[in-house]
């Protein structure tokens, strides 16, 4: 006899989850998913299986505003080995080169300063980006090189937390979104003449949000089931930095219905806003501003129930 289906729940919010060694990003998503037995559920940027720690899970409605933790900056705290590369950039690759590591952290320091501010990167072959409808890591692992363009990234903080003075470096790193930091580590042992490849990486911070605030799954698994609704965020947390409206009941519902509605005078600047209805301070959804103050609905939540 089969067992019964388990029921799944209308579920909204936002858990920070601390991911897991090897384990991927999707997998961490849907065991979350199902301790919560949530009925949909996304997260907000892949970390690679070898890298751990923060890892925002979007729950129900929350999915609709996950778009502005992609665009968020990031920041990593990464163990960096120098004297060897390996095919993927870390410790999970073959090494195809050693060299000696002559530097010292004086040097170390100089270089990694090197690369603040606004850099190139060619993205690695061992990475979900897309060609001709393959990621690129299914070519690596047939052995084909495809020809990748440069692209542009921001490094708004590189800093060296430890060096054993041998050849392993802890640095923190601060950068935009899109950064590769296996290929930052491997720029930066290129720089230093000996070549590089991560050993260890951890996401610490992400949109405003911060690794000491998140929940590993086991931690989560150990609650009981009524406590774990506890650790969710409120999902307007996805959208803190807009200037907020607030609307009376009926303009309320018409506009979680998609349809414009008047705001106060003072959002008549072209602004993007959250929206709340004034009398229970629930969150309806993100507007625009136009010229002459009407909101215009951008994502709204499912429409407040009516008395």
């Amino acid at each position: 006899m089969s067992a019964p289906r388990r029921v799944k729940l209308p579920i909204n919010g936002v858990l920070l989850l601390d991911k897991p060694y090897d384990v991927s990003s999707n997998g961490a998503l849907q065991k979350a998913r199902w301790l919560y037995s949530a009925a949909k559920a996304g997260h907000t940027g892949v970390l690679d299986p070898l890298a751990t720690g923060l890892l925002p899970v979007c729950f129900g409605e929350a999915t609709k505003f996950s778009s502005y933790l992609l665009d968020a900056d990031k920041g990593y705290r990464a163990t960096v080995k120098f004297g060897q590369v390996t095919t993927t950039g870390d410790i999970e690759g073959e090494v195809v080169i050693e060299r000696p590591v002559t530097f010292d952290r004086a040097a170390l320091e100089q270089t990694l300063a090197a690369f603040r501010g606004v850099i190139t990167q060619v993205p690695p072959m061992y990475s979900a980006l897309k060609f001709q409808g393959r990621p690129l890591y299914e070519y690596a692992r047939e052995g084909i090189e495809i020809e990748r363009a440069g692209r542009e990234v921001s490094i708004h903080r590189i800093e060296l937390l430890s060096f054993d003075g041998v050849d392993t470096a802890v640095i923190e790193v601060l950068c935009s979104k899109g950064t590769y930091i296996r290929t930052l580590a491997q720029d930066v042992g290129e720089r230093l003449g000996c070549g590089a490849h991560l050993t260890g990486l951890r996401r610490t911070t992400t949109g405003g949000f911060r690794l000491e605030d998140a929940h590993t799954l086991e931690a989560i698994e150990a609650l009981p089931r009524e406590a774990r609704d506890g650790l969710l965020l409120p999902v307007d947390i996805l959208v803190s930095h807009f200037p907020e409206q607030t609307l009376a009941a009926e303009d309320a519902r018409r506009f979680c219905h998609g349809q414009a509605v008047r705001g106060a005078q003072n959002c008549a600047t072209m602004q993007r806003f959250r929206v709340y209805q004034a009398q229970t301070r629930e969150f309806l959804g993100l507007a625009d501003a136009s010229e002459d103050g009407l909101l215009q609905p951008v994502r709204v939540m499912v429409a407040p129930a009516t008395e």
